[in-house]
Formats: C-alpha cells, sequence, structure tokens
C-alpha cells in the first residue's frame, strides 16, 4: 500500500502544494486521476469559493455553498463533492492512473463518504494516494490508513521524492 498525505499551515496553501505537485507530475507524462482544489476569493467577503477540477483534465465542480455573509459552519455542498466522486470514479473506469489524488481529506471523509470509498478501492488495486488534509482531520486519515500513510513536507519536491521511490 503506498499512500501519503501532505499538509501545510494557512489557509489553502495545501492546495497550492497540491497543485504544484499535480502539475509537475503530469509535466512527466504520469496518468492522474482525482482532484485538486482552487480557492476564489470574493469581494467583500472572507469566504471563498471552492471548487475542485477533475484530474487530469476533467470538469470543475464548486464544492461551497453561499450560506450567507453571517453563517457559520460547514459551507461544503456535499452534492458538488459528490458529483465530483463519481467523475474520478468514472475516470479510473476508463483506464488505470499512475496515481490518484484527492485534494483533501475533510469532514465527509472521516465520515466515511466523499472519496473514502475511492481513496480506499485505489489502494485495493495499487495505484499510489496522495492526499491532502488538515492538522484537525489527520488522525482520522491515520486511522482509516493505519501504519502505512506517509507523512509529506508541504513541498511538491517530497511528493516527486516519494512517488519515485
Amino acid at each position: 500500500m503506498r499512500i501519503a498525505c501532505t499538509m501545510s499551515p494557512g489557509r489553502g496553501s495545501t492546495d497550492l502544494v497540491m497543485q504544484e505537485a499535480v502539475a509537475r507530475l503530469m509535466a512527466r507524462g504520469l496518468r492522474l486521476a482525482g482532484t485538486v482544489q482552487t480557492n476564489s476569493e470574493r469581494a467583500g467577503d472572507p469566504r471563498c469559493d471552492m471548487d475542485v477540477q477533475v484530474l487530469p483534465a476533467g470538469p470543475v465542480f464548486r464544492i461551497s455553498q453561499d450560506l450567507g455573509r453571517d453563517a457559520r459552519g460547514c459551507r461544503l455542498d456535499p452534492e458538488g463533492l459528490e458529483a465530483a466522486v463519481a467523475a474520478v470514479l468514472a475516470g479510473m473506469a476508463a483506464g488505470r492512473p499512475d496515481l490518484l489524488v484527492v485534494n483533501k481529506f475533510g469532514k465527509h471523509e472521516c465520515l466515511g463518504r466523499g472519496f473514502r470509498p475511492v481513496i480506499a478501492e485505489a489502494v485495493a488495486e495499487g495505484i499510489p494516494v496522495l492526499v491532502g488534509v488538515n492538522a484537525l482531520n489527520l488522525p482520522e486519515l491515520q486511522a482509516f490508513v493505519g501504519d502505512g500513510l506517509s507523512v509529506l513536507p508541504p513541498d511538491p519536491e517530497a511528493v516527486l521524492r516519494w512517488l519515485a521511490d
């Protein structure tokens, strides 16, 4: 089993590391499946819009919902996330990737939904998996994966070295 995660402090910084790693891997000709996340600032609102692009060049899904300026709590749009999951599964069925990239092991994955079954399928098929995670959800990811999880520094070069090993 080859599964690694990376995390970086700061809002959106793990997404940037994942985007750069994916760009470098694709430039080397690797076949990727999964998602990368882009965050777009909203004028006059401290919250951003969150979109994921299905790899390698698939559709973009909005995975955040606007709950209003004063709303608190999770803004994840479960329907948007599940649409992205379905698109990733369809892409994986069309051809075995060299790597599955999951932009984030978040609250939904901690609850057994979202990309969790996709990660399990990839591991079962011997496909390496790279996951973004935050410190809050790292214990849940470790419990899900077990001892085989490699925790990488937030550096695209570390991702490339891990995959080359």
